[in-house]
């Protein structure tokens, strides 16, 4: 690892202009910053903080997400499903994260408050005990997803096959459970 960075503060980056030094941030916070289609690869972010940030189509293979907030940050595209297993542990709220990756990942007890995540990729994921609070999920793909104990009451335009995904215990509320019928194209009236 070239460099470590311990409880630093960077503000109003962009990478064309102030490229990230590769190595280790831990406790650093990151605000204003334009990453979008930055390279992370194989960087280390440890109780990190990202706030009104844009990520959109940076490349984060091989990078480590531990203990990492997002508050209001555009992450189009991002690859998640590229990204170190180890210790994977991530929060977003007010992002929007849309056609984003995160095949095949643990992300057990995930909140998601108030993001877009239309066409995310959760194909193979567990989101155990996760909270998708005001998320809108239009197009989201759940194939072979554990979705044990998933708190769905606030989520809207989810479409979720139940033969194919785990979802004991997940809790939905109503009108938005018709979203389990979605592949039996069926006719239901209030």
């Amino acid at each position: 690892m070239d460099a470590h960075f311990i409880d630093q503060v960077f503000s109003d980056l962009n990478p064309s202009k102030d490229p990230l030094p590769y190595g280790e941030y831990d406790g650093c916070t990151f605000k204003d910053c334009d990453f979008s289609s930055a390279h992370f690869i194989n960087f280390l972010f440890i109780d990190c903080t990202f706030i009104h940030c844009n990520l959109s189509n940076a490349h984060i293979g091989g990078c480590l997400f531990r203990d990492v907030s997002f508050r209001n940050c555009k992450m189009l595209g991002l690859r998640f499903d590229t990204c170190k297993d180890v210790g994977m542990v991530l929060k977003f709220e007010d992002c929007v994260l849309n056609h984003s990756s995160f095949f095949q990942k643990k992300l057990k007890k995930t909140p998601f408050v108030n993001t877009q995540l239309k066409g995310v990729d959760f194909t193979d994921t567990d989101l155990t005990e996760s909270v998708f609070k005001d998320c809108d999920l239009s197009e989201a793909k759940f194939d072979h997803t554990i979705l044990v104990k998933v708190d769905f009451t606030k989520a809207a335009h989810y479409v979720i096959d139940p033969e194919l995904n785990s979802i004991k215990k997940a809790k939905f509320s109503i009108p938005e459970v018709i979203g389990l019928l979605a592949k039996y194209d069926i006719d239901i009236r209030p």
